[in-house]
C-alpha cells in the first residue's frame, strides 16, 4: 500500500471519529433540573461571592419542587445574596432552561464552611514562638468555630499570647504578632532627613510588632516621640 493511500485512509478514519464524537455530544437529551445541580451551583456561587478558602457544603432543609419542564442546559442564578454566611442560609435564586426563565425559588440550607485549622499537638506555653512543628491540622467548620486559626495563617512574626492545651484547635485569640520592641528596653532609633542619617538610643515605652507605631523616650531630654518598629530593637522616625 502506497504512502498516499495510507495517508488518505488515516484522514478518513480521523474524520469519522471526529464526526462520531460530535454527534454523541450533540444529542444530549433534555432533562429535569435536580437538587444536586442546584446545591452545587449555589455553593460555587456563594464561595466565589464571599471569596472563601476551603469548601462550602450545603444541605437543603426543606422539600423543593423542580420546574416541570426539561432542558439541555440548566443554570442557577442567585438573585439575592445573604449579607453574611451562617450555619442556616436563606437563598433566593432563578432557574434558566436553555437560557430562558423557568421560575424562581427561595431555598433554605444548612451550611458548613470546611477548612483546615491549626491544632496544638502538645501543650504550648505563653510567649512561645509560632512553630508549625508544634502543630497539626484538623478539618474544621469555620461557621461553627468562627475564630479558628486557618492553617494558611501564622508565621514567624507571631507568638503565643496565652497557653494552649494539647489537642485544641487554635484561635486568633491564642496568638499575636511577636513584639520586636519591648517596653522598658533600650532600642536603636534611626531618622533620615534628606541625605542626613541620625542615630540615637531611646527607651521603649510600650511593646510593638513590626510596623507598629510605638512611643519612645529620649533618655537625655526625657521627651517622648513616635517611631515605627522595623526590626528587633530597632525603630525609625518618619518626618
Amino acid at each position: 500500500m502506497s504512502t498516499a493511500i495510507r495517508t488518505l485512509l488515516f484522514s478518513l478514519a480521523t474524520l469519522v471519529a471526529a464526526h462520531a464524537s460530535f454527534a454523541s455530544a450533540d444529542i444530549a437529551k433534555p432533562a429535569k433540573l435536580d437538587s444536586e445541580t442546584v446545591v452545587n451551583a449555589i455553593a460555587s456561587d456563594l464561595s466565589a461571592h464571599f471569596n472563601l478558602g476551603g469548601e462550602l457544603q450545603l444541605e437543603m432543609l426543606r422539600p423543593w419542587t423542580p420546574p416541570a419542564r426539561t432542558a439541555r442546559e440548566w443554570r442557577v442564578q442567585l438573585t439575592q445574596y445573604p449579607s453574611a454566611l451562617a450555619s442556616s442560609l436563606l437563598v433566593r435564586c432563578r432557574f434558566l432552561a436553555d437560557g430562558e426563565s423557568a421560575g424562581e425559588a427561595v431555598l433554605t440550607f444548612r451550611a458548613m464552611h470546611m477548612r483546615d485549622a491549626w491544632l496544638a499537638r502538645q501543650p504550648i506555653n505563653v510567649g512561645a514562638a509560632f512553630d508549625t512543628g508544634l502543630l497539626d491540622v484538623r478539618r474544621t467548620d469555620f461557621l461553627r468555630d468562627r475564630d479558628a486559626l486557618p492553617a494558611d495563617a501564622g508565621d514567624g512574626t507571631y507568638s503565643f499570647s496565652r497557653s494552649v492545651q494539647s489537642g485544641r484547635v487554635l484561635t486568633w485569640r491564642d496568638v499575636g504578632r511577636r513584639p520586636l520592641v519591648r517596653k522598658g528596653e533600650m532600642v536603636e532609633v534611626t531618622a533620615t532627613d534628606g541625605g542626613l542619617l541620625i542615630t540615637l538610643k531611646g527607651l521603649a515605652m510600650q511593646n510593638g510588632a513590626q510596623g507598629d507605631a510605638v512611643t519612645i523616650r529620649n533618655p537625655d531630654s526625657r521627651r517622648d516621640f513616635t517611631a515605627f518598629v522595623v526590626d528587633e530593637n530597632h525603630v525609625h522616625v518618619r518626618f
